[in-house]
């Protein structure tokens, strides 16, 4: 699988990115979760996981045609913080040819969702 940069949200030692994909289809970085409060109220399959992304990130979702102006609070995401982060599920990126893309420092990891999945989001 291919990637292309789309955008970032970042900070010195947070990096949350978005990233177009050649299979139709989105890689979204974001920090792992380890809240047990927001975990314990979750269903999480073998296979998936849930990070945190800050909402702006998927205003990015614009260079790739997609509409932002429509935000539907529905799978993936999973959960709003107070601070208004996203908690959003998906399966987790294991290849290591992608991850050889990106960097993803150890307090982050990174989630697949298809196109299809991440319009229900935002609208289409």
């Amino acid at each position: 699988m291919l990637l292309w940069f789309l955008g970032k949200t970042s900070t010195p030692n947070n990096s949350p990115t978005l990233y177009r994909t050649d299979e139709n289809s989105y890689v979204i970085q974001g920090w792992r979760v380890y809240d047990e409060a927001v975990l314990a109220q979750l269903s999480i399959p073998a296979g998936d996981t849930v990070i945190e992304i800050p909402p702006p990130l998927l205003d990015y979702l614009q260079l790739d045609g997609m509409s932002t102006d429509a935000r539907h609070l529905v799978p993936p995401i999973v959960h709003v913080k107070e601070n208004g982060n996203y908690i959003v599920q998906g399966p987790e990126v294991h290849d290591s040819q992608v991850l050889g893309q990106m960097k993803v420092p150890d307090h982050e990891t990174c989630i697949h969702l298809s196109k299809a999945t991440v319009a229900q989001l935002v609208g289409g």
